[in-house]
C-alpha cells in the first residue's frame, strides 16, 4: 500500500529529533546539565531551556525553517503553493519567538541542522553561549576550554 503525503508528514518528528539529541549529548558532555525540554510556558517552546540562567537553545531543521544553506534553499518539487508560504510563516514565527524571548530577558542560540556536521564547532559555540551561565564563585563543572 502506498504511503500518502499525510502519512509521510505524520512520521516527521518535532521532538527528540536526531539533531536535537546530538545537541543534548554535546551539552551533557560539556557538563551543562539541568536543562528543560520544550517548555510550553516560553515563547516558541524552546528545544532546550536553562530556566535559572534564562538561556535557550533552538535546534532548527534547515529546510523547515528556511536557512540560507544548500538544504534550506532547496525548494519543494510538488505543491509549492502550500510549502513555500508555510516555510515563510515558519521563518516569521521564528523571528517573533526570538523577539518575545529577548523581550523577557532570555538569551537564545539557534543551532542549524547543517552545522551539526561539525560537532567540535557546535561544541565551541555552545561553550561560548553558556560560559557566562555560571557565577564566578561557583566551581567550574563544564569541559569548555
Amino acid at each position: 500500500m502506498a504511503m500518502t503525503r499525510s502519512d509521510n508528514m505524520r512520521r516527521i518528528r518535532n521532538k527528540d529529533t536526531a539533531p536535537e539529541l546530538t545537541v543534548r549529548r554535546l551539552l551533557r558532555g560539556l557538563g551543562f546539565v539541568g536543562y528543560r525540554l520544550h517548555r510550553e510556558d516560553l515563547p516558541g517552546k524552546p528545544d532546550i531551556a536553562f530556566i535559572g540562567r534564562k538561556k535557550a537553545v533552538l535546534i532548527h531543521g534547515c529546510f523547515w525553517h528556511g536557512h540560507d544553506c544548500k538544504e534550506g534553499l532547496r525548494r519543494p518539487k510538488s505543491n509549492q503553493t502550500y510549502w513555500l508560504p508555510k516555510i515563510e510563516r515558519n521563518c516569521k514565527r521564528d523571528a517573533e519567538h526570538l523577539s518575545d524571548l529577548a523581550r523577557i530577558g532570555w538569551s537564545v542560540l539557534t543551532v542549524w541542522e547543517c552545522n551539526l556536521r561539525n560537532p567540535d564547532e557546535i561544541a565551541g559555540k555552545l561553550c561560548a553561549f553558556m560560559q557566562n551561565a555560571y557565577l564566578a564563585d561557583k566551581p567550574r563543572v563544564n569541559a569548555c576550554r
